[in-house]
C-alpha cells in the first residue's frame, strides 16, 4: 500500500479547516449548513481511509511515508501500524459523533467552533501516527492550542477559570516534555522511535531522559497524582466539547505512554512496578472522586481519570495478555464515556442543569436518553455481556496470570464502587420523582412557564402522556455509541483479534522498528 495514504489524516482535515476559515472570512461568507457538511464530510472521509490503513495494517503491511523523501532520522516520518491505526479509527468516529452532537446542541453555531475541532483532530491523528518523539511534541500542541480556545468558548467566570488551569497544568507538562525530548537526543543523538529502539535498556541516563517523556505524558493523561485539571476543566465546558475532549485529548497521552514504554524501554520489567503503582492510584483515587460529585458530568469526568488507570494496568503488566486487553479497554471505553457524557450533555441542554438535587423523573420523561444511560453505564462498570465486561475480565485474568492478585481484586473493588456512582446518578436523574413534589411530567420547572428555546420541543409523547424537553436529534447520537458498545460486547471476536495483534506489535517491536527506519 502507498505510504501516501498514511498523511491524509493529517492533511484533510487541516486543509479543511484553513478553507472554513478562508471562506467565512470574505463577504458572502458561509453557512453553518456547510461548515457542518464540511466538518461531518471530512471526519468521515477520515474514518474510512483509517479503516483502510487498519485493514492493510492486519494484513502484515505498515504503511509509511517520509515526508520530503529524506532518510530516516531526519525525515518526518508517520506510520500506521495495528495499534496506531486502530486508535486513528476509533478517534475519527468520535470526531463524527461529537460534530454531530455538537449540530444538535447548538454550540457549532460559532463560526470557529468546526474549524477548530478539525485542527484539534488533526494534532490528534499527527500525534498517533508520527514515529519522532519531537514531531510527537509538535502535533500535541497544534492538538491543545485549539483545545484552548475550545474550553474557554463562550466566556463566563467558571470556564475562564477552568482555562487558566488548563493552560497552566498543560504548558509545564510541554516545558517538560519539551526538556525531556532535549535530555533524550544529548544523550542518545536522536529522537527516532526507531532509532530510539531499546535505548533505555543501554545505560541509566537514556533511562532517565526517557521517564521525563513519560513524566510529561503522564500529566496531560491525567495519571494520579497529575490528575487535578482533568475534573477541574472538563466540567466547566461546553457539553459537546467534553465529548471531543474525552476520547482525544488524554486518549493521545496514554497512546504515548505506551508507545514509548513498549519501544524505547522495550517492555524493560525492572520499571513496571511504578507504572502498576500509578495504574492502582489511579484507579482507586478516580473512582472515589466520582462517588462524592454531585453533577452529573463531574461524576463522569472523575471516572475518566479511574478508567485511565485500568489502561496502565495492562501496560504494567506488559504481557500480550494485558495489552490486548487494554486496547480493547481503550477502544470500548471511548465509546462508552462519549455516550454518558453526551447523556449528560443532552439532560444540561434540555433542563439548564447537572446537578442531581435538581433533576429527577427523567425516566418517564426522556426513555431513550434513560436507555442510553443505563447500558451505557453498565458497560462502564463492566456488566456481562457488555464491552466494558469483556475488557475488564481480560486485565483481571492476565492479572492472575502474572500473579498480580492485588491488581485483580482493585479492578474488582473499583467496578463494584463505579457502579455505586452509576446507581447514585440513575436514582437521582432518572428513578426517583422531581425534587419539587410529584410533578415528573412537568420535569424540574413548570413547563408552560419556560421562555421558548430551540432545543426545548416540550413535545408530548403520544403513548405516554408525558411532556419531553429533548429532541431526537439529542439523544441519537448516544444512543449509537450505546449500541455501538453492546455490539462490541455481543460479538466481541472481531476487535479481540485486532487488540491481540495490536498487542503483539507492541511485545514484540521489530516490525515497527524496521518499518520506521527501513533497515
Amino acid at each position: 500500500m502507498s505510504g501516501g495514504l498514511v498523511v491524509l489524516p493529517v492533511v484533510a482535515p487541516l486543509t479543511a479547516a484553513g478553507l472554513l476559515v478562508l471562506l467565512g472570512s470574505t463577504r458572502a461568507g458561509i453557512s453553518l449548513v456547510m461548515r457542518r457538511v464540511a466538518g461531518v464530510g471530512v471526519s468521515t472521509g477520515v474514518l474510512v481511509v483509517a479503516a483502510v490503513l487498519l485493514t492493510a495494517a492486519m494484513d502484515g503491511q505498515r504503511p509509511v511515508l517520509r515526508l520530503g523523501g529524506w532518510p530516516s532520522g531526519i525525515a518526518i516520518t508517520l506510520v500506521a501500524d495495528v495499534f496506531s491505526a486502530l486508535v486513528v479509527t476509533v478517534t475519527a468516529l468520535l470526531v463524527v459523533a461529537s460534530l454531530v452532537f455538537a449540530a444538535a446542541t447548538g454550540e457549532d453555531q460559532d463560526p470557529s467552533f468546526i474549524p477548530l475541532a478539525l485542527v484539534l483532530s488533526t494534532g490528534v491523528y499527527g500525534a498517533l501516527l508520527t514515529a519522532d518523539l519531537f514531531n510527537l511534541f509538535v502535533f500535541v500542541e497544534v492538538m491543545l492550542v485549539p483545545s484552548y480556545v475550545l474550553l474557554t468558548a463562550g466566556g463566563g467566570r467558571q470556564r475562564l477559570a477552568a482555562g487558566r488551569l488548563y493552560v497552566t497544568v498543560n504548558l509545564l507538562a510541554s516545558t517538560v516534555f519539551l526538556g525531556g525530548i532535549g535530555l533524550v537526543y544529548g544523550v542518545t543523538g536522536t529522537v527516532n522511535l526507531g532509532e530510539l529502539a531499546g535505548a533505555a535498556a543501554a545505560g541509566p541516563a537514556a533511562a532517565l531522559a526517557g521517564a521525563v517523556v513519560l513524566l510529561a505524558m503522564a500529566v496531560k493523561s491525567a495519571v494520579v497524582p497529575l490528575h487535578s485539571w482533568l475534573p477541574g476543566t472538563y466540567s466547566a465546558t461546553g457539553p459537546a466539547v467534553t465529548v471531543l475532549f474525552s476520547g482525544l485529548l488524554t486518549k493521545v497521552g496514554v497512546y504515548a505512554l505506551i508507545r514509548i514504554y513498549a519501544v524505547v524501554y522495550d517492555g524493560d520489567r525492572r520499571y513496571l512496578w511504578l507504572l502498576m503503582a500509578a495504574a492502582l492510584l489511579t484507579m482507586v483515587v478516580g473512582v472515589l472522586g466520582a462517588v462524592g460529585e454531585k453533577a452529573v458530568r463531574p461524576v463522569l469526568t472523575f471516572h475518566m481519570v479511574s478508567q485511565i488507570g485500568y489502561m496502565l494496568l495492562g501496560l504494567a503488566l506488559f504481557t500480550g495478555a494485558g495489552l490486548a486487553a487494554a486496547v480493547f479497554f481503550l477502544v470500548q471505553y471511548v465509546l462508552v464515556k462519549a455516550a454518558l457524557l453526551m447523556v449528560a450533555g443532552a439532560v444540561e441542554v434540555g433542563y439548564g442543569t447537572g446537578e442531581l438535587a435538581r433533576l429527577g423523573g427523567l425516566m418517564r420523561r426522556e426513555p431513550a436518553l434513560a436507555v442510553a444511560f443505563a447500558v451505557s453505564a453498565l458497560a462502564l462498570v463492566g456488566i456481562p455481556p457488555l464491552s466494558g465486561f469483556v475488557a475488564k475480565l481480560g486485565l483481571a485474568t492476565a492479572a492472575v496470570a502474572e500473579r498480580q492478585h492485588l491488581a485483580a481484586a482493585v479492578v474488582a473493588g473499583v467496578s463494584l464502587l463505579t457502579l455505586t456512582s452509576m446507581l447514585k446518578v440513575w436514582n437521582a436523574v432518572f428513578w426517583q420523582p422531581a425534587p419539587d413534589g410529584d410533578r415528573a411530567d412537568e420535569g424540574p420547572h413548570d413547563a408552560d412557564s419556560r421562555a421558548p428555546s430551540p432545543h426545548d420541543d416540550a413535545e408530548r409523547s403520544a403513548t405516554t402522556g408525558v411532556r419531553t424537553r429533548l429532541r431526537p436529534a439529542l439523544t441519537a447520537p448516544a444512543l449509537l455509541l450505546t449500541g455501538l458498545s453492546v455490539v462490541l460486547g455481543l460479538w466481541a471476536d472481531p476487535l479481540l483479534t485486532v487488540a491481540a495483534a495490536a498487542a503483539d506489535g507492541l511485545v514484540d517491536t521489530g516490525g515497527y522498528v524496521t518499518a520506521v527506519t527501513a533497515r
